[in-house]
């Protein structure tokens, strides 16, 4: 008995076990790396929607620019070629810088020549029993003036046309001897001349004591009152070619116990 020839498969059976097997076109994409198109679609619409607007905002200035003609390059070359600032200066440095170039501005000068005695005894069990003298002719200066290194810029007020300055307050800048000018007259050691024998010590001795009596008499002669009033003047001469229609040119008081003081200095040259 023969058995029944195999039924053949039905169409339909097939075409689902087809589609079964093979995936769909959309899902091989995206299995193989495939992204969907709609943003890359996005993208290219916004630029070329901007690359548009920039043309017309193009457009919209050449047209601009055809009916001002002139008047808009005109403007154009006056923004570009538009005078810039001045740069500032302040007036208070340049005055400074000037008057500092003096540095210590001498207006007043005493000169004075002193005689000045000094003395040295020999003594035994208390006894003077020799005494040396020794005359010193002595030729000093003392100068006086402004330290206008001193000055800073608070000291200094400007205007448009004017400026005005308080000098730093006149004071002795030096006082020495001049030994070439000056001497000694006369060295005696005494009777027998059992005076000791001191004339180097004697003579320094009296340089000291000339330098502190030309400087007393300097402040006593008013130096630095002196110093103040030619300060004045020196200063004003200095700042007139700043072409300043008005200066004016204030000092301190000097102090007078600090030129008392310097009386005891003893520098010698």
């Amino acid at each position: 008995m023969r058995s029944a020839p195999p039924k053949p498969p039905d169409s339909s059976d097939q075409s689902e076990q087809t589609s079964a097997k093979k995936p769909s076109s959309r899902a091989q994409k995206k299995s193989r790396g495939f992204t969907p198109l709609a943003p890359v679609r996005f993208v290219q619409g916004v630029g070329t929607s901007l690359v548009g607007i920039a043309v017309v905002m193009a457009l919209l200035a050449g047209v601009g620019v055809w009916r001002s003609g002139d008047r808009f390059l005109e403007g154009l070359r006056l923004m570009l070629t538009a005078p810039q600032p001045e740069p500032e200066v302040d007036v208070r440095s340049v005055i400074i810088h000037k008057l500092q170039g003096a540095s210590e501005l001498t207006t007043a000068i005493f000169a004075m020549e002193a005689v000045v005695p000094t003395t040295s005894d020999r003594t035994l069990a208390g006894y003077v029993i020799g005494k040396t003298n020794l005359l010193y002719i002595a030729y000093g200066e003392v100068r006086a003036g402004v330290d206008l290194s001193r000055l800073d810029p608070s000291q200094i007020t400007t205007g448009p046309e004017s400026v005005r300055i308080q000098l730093p307050p006149a004071q002795i800048l030096d006082s020495k001897l001049d030994v070439e000018r000056s001497e000694v007259y006369d060295y005696d050691r005494g009777f027998l001349g059992l005076g000791p024998d001191n004339a180097p010590e004697l003579q320094e001795m009296a340089q000291r004591q000339a330098l502190q009596k030309i400087t007393r008499a300097a402040c006593s002669e008013g130096i630095l009152t002196a110093a103040n009033e030619r300060a004045q003047l020196v200063v004003s001469q200095l700042l007139s070619p700043l072409a300043f229609e008005s200066v004016q040119v204030d000092t301190q008081t000097p102090d007078e116990l600090t030129c008392a003081g310097l009386a005891n200095s003893d520098t010698v040259n």
